[in-house]
């Protein structure tokens, strides 16, 4: 059984996944794989070569590194930085990827903005709580960041394969936590300075 996105839903289904990437770049490039490897997902023809044995391989490791690598104190940090343009290009390649039915300057359009801009946007909040995990805890807590990202990776890419409007709903609420929870933080830290 193929899903079958009629309409706009080609650009939820996108923006969803796009949204996961914020969280972990290759994850949701590797759900997305397994989904047009097995027949479950029509990609774009350029775009044929991510449901390909190999970019199910490449995908798979590159995904168990970047998950590997963000329980390393440090290198979590580091990673946030390389990883915010990486999550851009992979919001709009996945984005791109899925949107079957519009023109190409459209398709880009909305690929580069929408999926492009909520990557980067879910991108930045995450390195900003990691910033400011490492900062109030020294690091310990962001063992605990990089399990809720995984999971909000995972969760929100299968839920944009299933219900890709549930899951914008789920990506906006989340934003919205996660920069109330950024200006809380900073508020506090600047009256206990004054």
């Amino acid at each position: 059984m193929t899903l079958d996105f009629g309409g706009a839903m080609p650009v939820a289904l996108g923006i969803g996944l796009a949204a996961a990437t914020g969280f972990r770049v290759f994850l949701p490039m590797l759900v997305m794989s397994a989904a047009a490897y097995s027949g479950h997902l029509p990609l774009g023809y350029n775009f044929a070569w991510l449901g390909t044995p190999s970019a199910l391989i490449m995908l798979g490791v590159a995904a168990v590194a970047e998950i590997l690598a963000y329980y390393i104190p440090g290198v979590d940090n580091l990673l946030d930085t390389l990883a915010t343009p990486a999550a851009f290009v992979a919001g709009t390649v996945v984005t791109a990827a899925v949107i079957t039915d519009l023109p190409p300057m459209l398709k880009w359009t909305t690929a580069v903005i929408a999926g492009g801009g909520v990557a980067g946007l879910t991108q930045s909040a995450t390195a900003l709580l990691r910033a400011k995990s490492t900062l109030f805890t020294g690091g310990m807590g962001n063992a605990l960041l990089a399990t809720g990202e995984l999971g909000g990776s995972l969760l929100i890419a299968l839920l944009a394969l299933a219900a890709p409007v549930a899951a914008l709903v789920i990506v906006i609420v989340f934003l919205w936590l996660a920069f109330r929870l950024v200006r809380h933080v900073t508020r506090r830290s600047d009256t206990s300075k004054g």
